[in-house]
């Protein structure tokens, strides 16, 4: 049975993720590990980078996971990749393609900040094989973009668009942020419409998160005033921007596949799509996750993550690693999927899980009656009320925490 296990495994395609915790400058609402580095210490990061890709099978068997030997995505995410120089940019897919056997279509997507894809830049992601480019241009409206520190502007989001496309690359997403300092219903319209228009075939859709992890966070809760904190819509107007994006963009062709995601047929990132339905993928990095099948019979998988310090990062080499165990597997594939529009096949989880699906009928009993989930033909879904208040829906399927990607 291991060996069938082991066999099963390499079959299966691995995603790729690699961080890139760089900066021109800290977004105000930014609340992941990034910041402002030099040149040296890029080079530094990229060797480090090298350095674990080039032994990570060995380091993953220690953790009890096991890497499958096709990778059919990779994703570089930031912070802003495009800010590393062309020579480690190369050098970092170099290490990747050393180690591990592209499928023909990988996938390869690069995060870009707009105004950052200068000649040079965009040739190198060429030549390194990207193929898909996430924008974060949050609004097109410049005085929204400049309060919460985005160094660009409409046109130069729409010249880089161009730019994309004249270099062969046309798989491009936009993200976009609802309740930014200044936001108005009129103005997220016209960013709504500016983003419709360029024609690209993913569009993401974030409310603004208020956490004590960003300044901007820090400054809403404590109901002051820097940082434009004072002119941040209320959450019922966020809430309706977001509502008002889901219903444009899905009579538009761009159509949500999941809570915050929009794409036209064929565009849905498989990268991320990888995370919602527990296929294994591989972290690099500052920050970064791992999800691995442990080579064991069943569901059992194996979840890794390196430190969110950078100078902790080139002090220790500890990797935390958690074991998912089958029930722990049971409430991930719940709280994952039902991010997804498609929703959920309750026969496929009794495949997978046998009678322990069962438990959590009651559970998902109360979430209909409520009005968070729809259930038809054995398929669950979130209802726009469950997608507005989808964190309470998953908390119900969770009986302790287990860290994620």
């Amino acid at each position: 049975m291991l060996n069938l296990r082991l066999e099963l495994t390499k079959l299966m395609s691995l995603g790729i993720y690699i961080s890139v915790p760089f900066c021109r400058s800290k977004c105000t609402y930014c609340n992941f590990v990034s910041g402002v580095f030099s040149a040296a210490q890029m080079g530094r990061y990229v060797e480090r980078l090298s350095g674990d890709i080039a032994c990570c099978r060995s380091t993953a068997r220690e953790q009890g996971g096991v890497v499958p030997d096709k990778v059919d995505s990779i994703y570089l995410g930031g912070g802003t990749p495009s800010l590393l120089p062309p020579v480690e940019l190369r050098r970092l897919f170099a290490a990747v393609t050393n180690e591990f056997e592209l499928a023909q279509d990988t996938e390869i997507s690069a995060e870009c900040a707009p105004a950052t894809l200068t000649q040079p830049i965009l040739e190198s992601l060429v030549a390194c094989g990207v193929n898909r480019v996430s924008l974060g241009v949050q609004s097109f409206v410049n005085k929204e973009a400049a309060s919460v520190a985005r160094l660009h502007t409409r046109e130069k989001v729409l010249n880089d668009i161009e730019s994309l496309r004249a270099a062969g690359i046309r798989n491009i997403n936009v993200d976009l942020i609802a309740g930014l300092p200044h936001q108005t219903r009129e103005s997220w319209q016209y960013s709504l419409e500016q983003a419709i228009a360029t024609g690209v075939p993913h569009i993401s859709v974030y409310m603004l998160e208020v956490d004590e992890d960003s300044r901007l966070g820090r400054e809403l809760i404590a109901g002051g005033t820097r940082y434009h904190a004072h002119f941040v819509p209320d959450d019922d107007l966020t809430t309706e921007l977001y509502e008002t994006a889901c219903s444009q963009l899905n009579a538009s062709g761009v159509t949500q596949y999941e809570i915050s995601n929009f794409a036209r047929r064929g565009f849905e990132s498989r990268h991320n799509l990888k995370y919602w339905t527990r296929q294994p993928y591989l972290g690099f990095g500052v920050d970064a996750h791992s999800m691995l099948p442990s080579g064991r019979p069943g569901p059992e998988s194996v979840r890794l993550a390196t430190t969110d310090s950078y100078d902790e990062f080139f002090a220790s080499q500890e990797i935390k690693a958690v074991r998912v165990s089958a029930e722990d597997a049971l409430e991930e594939s719940f709280f994952l999927g039902l991010r997804l529009s498609r929703g959920m096949k309750l026969d496929e989880l009794r495949r997978q899980f046998g009678n322990q699906v069962e438990k959590y009928l009651p559970i998902i009993a109360e979430l209909v009656a409520g009005g968070m989930l729809s259930q038809n033909h054995g398929v669950i879904q979130l209802t726009a009320r469950g997608r507005l208040l989808s964190n309470e829906v998953f908390e119900r399927f969770i009986r302790k925490e287990v860290f994620s990607n």
